[in-house]
C-alpha cells in the first residue's frame, strides 16, 4: 500500500509540483492551502508524513504543528519555509518537527529526507506503543500520566492533585455515567466519609478550567445520578 503524504502549502504552483513529484515516486498525496484546512484534512484521514509550510494564511505552520503534537507524535513532519530564519527552525524543531527545508530546495534532497523520515517512523511507533498505556485522549482533551500534562486543543491546563485525579478517572471512563459514589470511591478512597457534595464542587472547579473558552463542553451532568465525559448533544 502506497504511503500517504499531506502537503500543506499556500503557494498553489509549489504544492502542485510537489504533488506531481511525489506521485511519480509512488506516494499518495493530499493538498491543503491554509493551515485550518490542513489541520482538518490531517484529522479526517490517515497520513504517513506531512510537508508543512510555515507561512500559511489563518493558522500558520507552527500553530498547526503545535496542535498536532498536542495529541500525536508519530507522524513525521518536515517543515518548509521561504525564510532562512534560525529562530523559526529552532521553534519548529522544539515543537516536534522532524526535519526542516528552506525554499528553494532541490527535489532530490527533499525526497531523500522524506525517505529518511519514513524509515524512522517504525521506531517512533514502537516507542509510542510503549507509552500508550499512559496516554489518554477524548476528543481534543488529553492527559499523559507520566508527565501529568493535561491539554485541551493544545492549551495546557493546570490542575490541583485532586482535580487531576478526578479528570483522569473521567477520561479513563469516557461516555460512562459515573455516580457520585463511584467517583468518591475512585478519587477520594473507600474510607472517605465526608459529604458527597464534594464531587459537585470539584466538578465545578475542573469545568471552569477544562471547558473554559471551548464551544463544546465535555463534562456533562446526569440529573439524579452523577457525571459523564462526553460531547454535548444539541437537541433540535
Amino acid at each position: 500500500m502506497a504511503e500517504r503524504i499531506l502537503i500543506i502549502e499556500d503557494e498553489e504552483k509549489i504544492a502542485r509540483v510537489l504533488q506531481l513529484e511525489l506521485e511519480f515516486e509512488g506516494y499518495e498525496t493530499g493538498i491543503a492551502h491554509t493551515g485550518t484546512d490542513g489541520l482538518i484534512l490531517y484529522r479526517e484521514q490517515q497520513w504517513d508524513l506531512l510537508l508543512l509550510d510555515i507561512m500559511l494564511p489563518g493558522l500558520n505552520g507552527l500553530d498547526v504543528l503545535k496542535r498536532i503534537r498536542a495529541t500525536e507524535f508519530n507522524t513525521p513532519v518536515i517543515m518548509l519555509t521561504a525564510k532562512d530564519d534560525v529562530e523559526d527552525k529552532v521553534t519548529g524543531l522544539d515543537l516536534g518537527a522532524n526535519d526542516y527545508m528552506t525554499k528553494p530546495f532541490e527535489i532530490d534532497e527533499l525526497l531523500a529526507r522524506i525517505r529518511a523520515a519514513l524509515r524512522f517512523k517504525p521506531q517512533q511507533q514502537e516507542f509510542a506503543k510503549e507509552q500508550d498505556e499512559f496516554f489518554h485522549e477524548y476528543k481534543d482533551l488529553s492527559i499523559h500520566e507520566q508527565t501529568r500534562e493535561v491539554k485541551r486543543n493544545g492549551r495546557s491546563i493546570d490542575l490541583t492533585p485532586r482535580e487531576y485525579e478526578l479528570l483522569l478517572y473521567l477520561i479513563k471512563n469516557p461516555k460512562q455515567v459515573l455516580s457520585r459514589e463511584q467517583i468518591l470511591d475512585a478519587v477520594w478512597g473507600y474510607d472517605y466519609y465526608g459529604d458527597t457534595n464534594v464531587v459537585d464542587v470539584y466538578i465545578r472547579y475542573i469545568r471552569q478550567k477544562v471547558d473554559k473558552g471551548s464551544k463544546q463542553p465535555l463534562i456533562q451532568t446526569v440529573r439524579g445520578v452523577g457525571y459523564v465525559l462526553k460531547e454535548q448533544v444539541n437537541e433540535a
